[in-house]
């Protein structure tokens, strides 16, 4: 049993770190990435409880990621300040004028390898 504590401790330590090492400058609040580790590993309660309170500064959770290339201009980007959440209403017209979109888009293809494999009517 008095090896637990010090076990939950080990844990809560590498935790900690495992959480603050990858973190960028402008994700740590109140203090320099190295206070944080050293807080962290001489105090371990203490700085664990500290770093997970007021240490490290959330993330907004990502709405999507997209592997799409970022230089590609097909379709216009959403803007990153819009973080409300489309309902399922919203999602499903967006959708529905997408498919309308691309079956436009079939029917012109069609329409265009029509007129130019038609023969011309004007030359008998």
């Amino acid at each position: 049993m008095p090896y637990l504590f010090e076990a939950v401790t080990v844990i809560l330590i590498i935790v900690a770190l495992v959480d603050l090492i990858p973190r960028q400058d402008h994700e740590i609040q109140h203090m320099p990435k190295v206070v944080w580790a050293l807080l962290i590993i001489l105090i371990p309660v203490v700085g664990v409880v500290l770093w997970f309170v007021i240490g490290r500064q959330y993330r907004a959770p990502q709405q999507y990621r997209t592997t799409r290339d970022p230089h590609e201009t097909s379709a216009p980007m959403p803007h990153p300040a819009s973080n409300r959440v489309k309902t399922t209403e919203e999602e499903l017209a967006d959708l529905d004028r997408e498919i309308e979109f691309y079956e436009k888009q079939a029917k012109l293809k069609r329409l265009q390898s029509e007129v130019d494999g038609a023969p011309d009517e004007q030359t008998t």
